[in-house]
């Protein structure tokens, strides 16, 4: 899968997937031969699959075997169908994605489903916000849509060229990561049509906007656990065809907590992402949302480190705000501890230029994680 103009090529194969009329496809990265052959090895291209099987999608995850949702065509048309009702109609949309993960190849299925030329922004090299301007005057749909990760969204706010360009469309899918409530603000007061997607591969991408469900998708919460259901599931994984996510017929157990407050979705955090701590648990996106009001703090990552009284202790990595001042320990302590108890402050803090990645935009909790623990006083 190319990132910039030889995105054209790979359109006639994605019609394909999304009428159902062609084989499965897997999207692998043309500009990363090691990670192309790793998801070979695990998802064995060439292989007998089931005929209903339009695109194996992988996860954004690094370590260990990566896994394969299978899509069928009938789950990528019902997204797309549904993402367009919802935003209001169809029309031409802008890739500033990779695109052999779900939120890139979904704006092509989209564009495809939409009868419309999508207008591609090249990232291989990186996203540049000035670059975004000229690909949104590119563009001459009737109605304009783009979809983007938070990273990108931070850079384009701070630039007043981007910003402006980003505003004239008519919506600006935000997913991948949680976007934090303050770029959120900063974004509508710029007149930026934000629309939070909550959603993964498994769900053939984004799946509840802004906290409520597209048509035909479902939602429950069980246990504190969000599961999906409807017309986006996907058939199940392709190297892992028991596995206990996909137990429940038409249903994804995801890893994400989350409750429901008047019928809209509020994402509280990942079961698997918990930090015990002095026999409590902490999840950490309620530490970063709280921590993310803080003036000085553009991104941050909150994550549990080993030790040896409490179990686990918590720790926080932050990206300062352009020309502040970056906040010590003990005011990112006196900042949690405004909001929340004791024991979900940071005892460790890290300041780092900029966040390393995987996937489409997610924080790398692990190269983090390392970070800290190679640099940690304790």
């Amino acid at each position: 899968m190319p990132t910039g103009s030889g995105v054209g090529d790979v359109l006639p194969h994605l019609r394909e997937a999304l009428e159902g009329t062609g084989p499965a496809w897997l999207p692998v990265p043309n500009s990363d031969r090691r990670e192309a052959r790793r998801l070979g090895d695990a998802l064995a291209p060439g292989e007998p699959i089931d005929e209903d099987v339009a695109l194996v999608v992988t996860t954004s995850g690094t370590t260990g075997v990566p896994k394969g949702a299978m899509l069928g065509s009938a789950a990528l048309r019902a997204s797309a169908s549904a993402t367009h009702e919802r935003l209001g109609g169809p029309g031409q949309w802008l890739l500033a994605l990779p695109t052999h993960h779900i939120a890139g190849v979904q704006v092509l299925l989209r564009s495809i489903q939409a009868g419309t030329e999508p207008v591609v922004l090249d990232v291989g090299g990186g996203f540049l916000p000035e670059a975004l301007a000229g690909a949104i005057r590119a563009m001459r749909g009737e109605r304009r849509y783009t979809s983007l990760v938070p990273t990108q969204l931070i850079k384009v706010l701070e630039s007043p060229a981007a910003s402006a360009a980003l505003a004239g469309l008519d919506a600006v899918l935000v997913g991948g990561a949680a976007t934090p409530a303050r770029v959120l603000e900063r974004a509508r007061a710029a007149g930026i049509h934000v629309v939070r997607t909550y959603g993964m591969s498994e769900t053939c991408g984004g799946c509840v906007y802004d906290g409520i469900p597209l048509d035909g998708v479902r939602l429950r919460i069980e246990d504190g656990r969000i599961v999906l259901g409807g017309a986006t599931v996907a058939i199940g994984y392709r190297n892992h065809p028991d596995h206990p996510a996909f137990a429940e017929p038409g249903w994804f157990r995801t890893d994400d907590a989350g409750v429901l407050e008047a019928g809209v979705l509020r994402v509280t955090g990942r079961l698997d992402e918990g930090i015990s701590t002095g026999g409590l648990l902490v999840l950490p996106q309620v530490v970063e949302a709280v921590l993310g009001t803080h003036p000085a703090v553009a991104e941050c990552v909150v994550l549990g480190l080993p030790d040896e009284r409490l179990g686990q202790r918590v720790a926080a990595v932050i990206v300062p705000t352009p020309g502040a001042e970056p906040p010590s320990l003990d005011e990112v302590r006196a900042h949690v501890t405004a909001e929340l108890d004791a024991i979900a402050a940071p005892r460790e803090l890290a300041v780092l230029d900029e966040l390393p990645l995987r996937g489409p935009g997610k924080p790398d909790r692990a190269a983090l994680r390392d970070h800290l623990l190679a640099h940690s006083t304790h």
